[in-house]
């Protein structure tokens, strides 16, 4: 039988290692790719306008790349299950493929869809290519349980062995015999939309040092693979949070929106890895792919996995509920230069280094102002380019020491961690250049300068710069205490029940070890 097929592009915003693409291809007469620019999931109030920006530069690129194979993409407005019986009659389809996803709204989703294709005489076909696995099938080599320590992840993948190989993109040549029409007057109608038709104010909009796509992904790939020497001696805790260029790959946004195949990324660093001597997971390259693998384990195996309540795997902490202290953290007026050029960079360019992330994250939280990591998560979903569900809810769990992580007296200074790997603080100057006058000594704590040094540098703390919103020698203490509460509950108050029922240090030592090695205040 040949089919009229949709292949229903969601994160997989690529051609390479496609195989549900693919799929969509065999037996195929006429070919619909679509994207659904879905209300639930693109909600202007919760995606932040440098998202939107990354999204439609995927897009564009996207339909290009589609238009080289005589094809196009057709971008649909919608709820998938309004929108889908539309398409199926108006467009006599007979096969849907996609690649699969296991958010809990996806999964929900792809079950309505399913339903609505089989209504539909409509054959479903879902192939798996976001994750390096299986994820079910590593859940289920540890008895139908999530691995909840990276050590216990990293055993069960040896035994599954490595990655399956990345499918090749679709050439001309697979695409022979095959048409997309092209709908005559729908062609506008179905394009891509710019940022303003969706309401978006583009004045807001700065540099874009990161634009989306698939072609940019795959050259930034093999712009870092030609850096071997770089790329096997990478171990992420050795590189700098504040770096006035980043330290790190900045590729996760591209893996984030699946613009770049995981699979692809492993697979290039085999190759530059083969006959070398190159540093190992956790800190390696492979090993950063393995703890974005960890994360989405624990978000298909543990219950409510982005929240505090119902999670049965999360410490219950007494957050406060102080919505000034949030609105400070959120828009870069603590007081702390560290913390609010973090928060700036972040709003500006929609990435941030992930021991800058360490850093504000722990200051929101355990650290200072102990607000839930539940209210740091929406932010960063709605900023960061890479801003991923799993890995989300995971890191923030990790670094308010609720889940995963618990060496909860472990808290990151706001003023002497920025400090170890920029002592002059170009880094501030850069993102807060109110301060930029301010000489070194004071960059940090400028509270601390004299009024005539302050008047100076054109910054006086209090009237043109904030002062701190907290004592953090004095409140970091009082946290540690509270934290110790939280725990000494959830043990039934028993100090050593609580670190044997942790046993984190011990399954993960390599995590412990990367801390040691930032010298954490």
């Amino acid at each position: 039988m040949t089919h009229k097929c949709i292949h229903w592009f969601r994160k997989g915003l690529r051609l390479h290692d496609n195989p549900a693409l693919m799929a969509a291809l065999r037996d195929c007469k006429e070919l619909y790719p679509v994207f659904i620019l879905d209300p639930h999931l693109f909600d202007k109030t919760r995606v932040g306008l440098n998202r939107w920006r990354f999204l439609v530069g995927a897009l564009t690129d996207l339909d290009r790349s589609l238009q080289k194979l005589n094809s196009r993409l057709f971008v649909v407005r919608g709820r998938p299950e309004d929108v889908f019986p539309q398409l199926f009659t108006e467009w006599k389809i007979t096969k849907l493929t996609y690649e699969f996803d296991t958010e809990p709204y996806s999964a929900s989703r792809d079950k309505r869809v399913t339903a609505l294709a089989k209504e539909h005489k409509v054959e479903v076909v879902y192939k798996v290519s976001h994750t390096l696995y299986d994820i079910d099938r590593i859940n289920e080599e540890n008895n139908g349980k999530a691995p909840l320590t990276y050590n216990r992840m990293q055993a069960i993948v040896k035994t599954l062995g490595p990655p399956k190989k990345p499918v090749a993109a679709p050439t001309v040549e697979d695409v022979k015999g095959l048409k997309t029409p092209h709908l005559g007057n729908d062609m506008n109608y179905y394009g891509v939309p710019a940022l303003d038709e969706l309401g978006h104010d583009t004045l807001e909009l700065g540099e874009e040092p990161f634009p989306g796509g698939e072609q940019e992904a795959l050259r930034r790939l093999e712009e870092h693979m030609k850096k071997s020497g770089w790329v096997c001696s990478f171990e992420k805790p050795q590189t700098s949070p504040n770096s006035l260029s980043p330290s790190t790959t900045v590729l996760s946004p591209y893996v984030a929106f699946g613009c770049l195949s995981a699979r692809t990324f492993w697979w290039k660093l085999t190759e530059v890895y083969q006959g070398k001597k190159h540093s190992d997971p956790p800190v390696s390259l492979h090993g950063q792919l393995l703890w974005r693998e960890f994360f989405y384990t624990a978000s298909v195996g543990v219950p409510n996995f982005n929240k505090m309540e119902g999670n049965p795997v999360c410490t219950q902490v007494d957050w406060d509920s102080n919505h000034d202290y949030l609105a400070a953290w959120r828009e870069a007026r603590t007081g702390f230069p560290f913390i609010d050029a973090i928060m700036t960079q972040l709003r500006r360019e929609g990435w941030i280094h992930h021991l800058a992330r360490h850093a504000v994250a722990c200051f929101l939280t355990r650290g200072d102002l102990w607000i839930s990591w539940e209210e740091g998560q929406k932010v960063f979903e709605e900023l960061l380019l890479d801003g991923d569900w799993a890995l989300n809810a995971g890191n923030w769990q990790w670094l308010s020491a609720s889940t995963f992580f618990h060496q909860f007296f472990r808290v990151y200074s706001p003023v002497a961690f920025g400090k170890k790997t920029d002592k002059n603080g170009d880094y501030i100057k850069k993102y807060l250049p109110i301060l930029k006058k301010f000489p070194a000594q004071y960059i940090y704590e400028p509270w601390k300068a004299p009024r005539s040094v302050q008047q100076a540098a054109g910054c006086v703390v209090g009237k043109d710069y904030p002062r701190p919103i907290v004592e953090h020698e004095v409140i970091s203490k009082k946290n540690i205490q509270r934290m110790k509460l939280a725990y000494a509950k959830r043990s039934g108050n028993s100090d050593e029940s609580a670190s044997k029922k942790q046993g984190v240090k011990r399954e993960a030592p390599s995590v412990v070890h990367m801390l040691k090695k930032k010298g954490k205040k």
